[in-house]
């Protein structure tokens, strides 16, 4: 079976407990403002140009006319670029970049199972996220069977934005839902994502009742959402399966893949400061949230 992917990433230590093997679906069905992985959005394969990579060798503007180097500049004709690849191979200092990768869910399974050692030895496993993995649920489910049959653990990083039955698919296959919630007030969470949360918090508080292991992970992006976090804890603290609660503080690192599939930056401008990180942290306390606040 293909799935279309952005990466495949090894090591990962931030994707749930222990050594992790994470991969990276393509297509989302939020539009954060905050997102550090925009080249996962979109569902169409794309073409990423990082033009401080360029070396000017003009490899791929031999191979595709959309590619020109003129008057010592790069010059990338995106419009009539079908992400046919050939540019990607042939350039060496990897200015160029490919996402969304049609690959084989038996390729993926193969990779993932390489390092089952040392995800016994830290008590990882593998994360299948996104983008937003559960958009792609047959591929999902396949994967997720198969490392749970091996003896693996399993994780889905999941925005809930999904049907409730794209979700079923999995369940059963997931040991821990690794789950986004960004606001619960919905004009809040429509501002910051561009969707209504009412699917999202539903299908939380349905994979709760299934009784799974869920992990809160809560990006804190001043100005859009930092006022959200009683909420946020109030909601939570009438949940019966959390088992962890991960505050993530905002970051704008991703500027330059915005500008490299030409898409509009969205960032925010303000990060937060470890002050209001820990404040945050000290509110599901106050709501009786007794589960570990990362």
């Amino acid at each position: 079976m293909l799935v279309s992917i952005t990466g495949i990433k090894k090591f990962a230590v931030h994707d749930g407990d222990g050594i992790r093997t994470t991969v990276f679906f393509k297509g989302c069905t939020l539009k954060c403002k905050w997102c550090h992985n925009p080249e996962t959005i979109s569902f169409l394969p794309q073409i990423g140009y990082y033009s401080h990579k360029c070396i000017l060798c003009g490899a791929c503007a031999d191979i595709c006319e959309n590619h020109k180097i003129i008057d010592g500049k790069h010059i990338f004709d995106r419009k009539n670029c079908t992400a046919c690849k050939k540019c990607v191979k042939v350039c060496l200092p990897h200015a160029l970049e490919f996402y969304g990768e049609n690959a084989d869910t038996d390729e993926i399974i193969k990779i993932l199972f390489e390092d089952k050692e040392f995800y016994e030895a830290s008590g990882g496993g593998i994360t299948i996220s996104g983008g937003e993995c559960l958009m792609q649920p047959e591929a999902c489910s396949v994967i997720l069977k198969r490392m749970k049959n091996g003896g693996i653990n399993t994780a889905v990083d999941t925005c809930g934005m999904v049907p409730f039955e794209n979700i079923e698919k999995v369940i059963d296959y997931t040991d821990v839902f690794l789950y986004d919630i960004k606001a619960i007030d919905d004009s809040v969470h429509k501002k910051c994502t561009g969707s209504s949360n009412k699917i999202i918090l539903q299908n939380l508080k349905k994979i709760d009742e299934y009784g799974k292991s869920i992990e809160i992970r809560i990006p804190f992006v001043p100005d859009y959402n930092d006022q959200e976090i009683e909420k946020i804890a109030y909601f939570i603290s009438n949940l019966k399966n959390i088992v962890k609660i991960r505050i993530l503080p905002y970051h704008d690192y991703a500027h330059s893949k915005y500008s490299a599939i030409d898409m509009q930056d969205t960032l925010p401008c303000k990060i937060p400061d470890f002050e209001s990180i820990e404040n945050a942290k000290k509110t599901f306390l106050k709501y009786g949230v007794l589960c570990p606040i990362l």
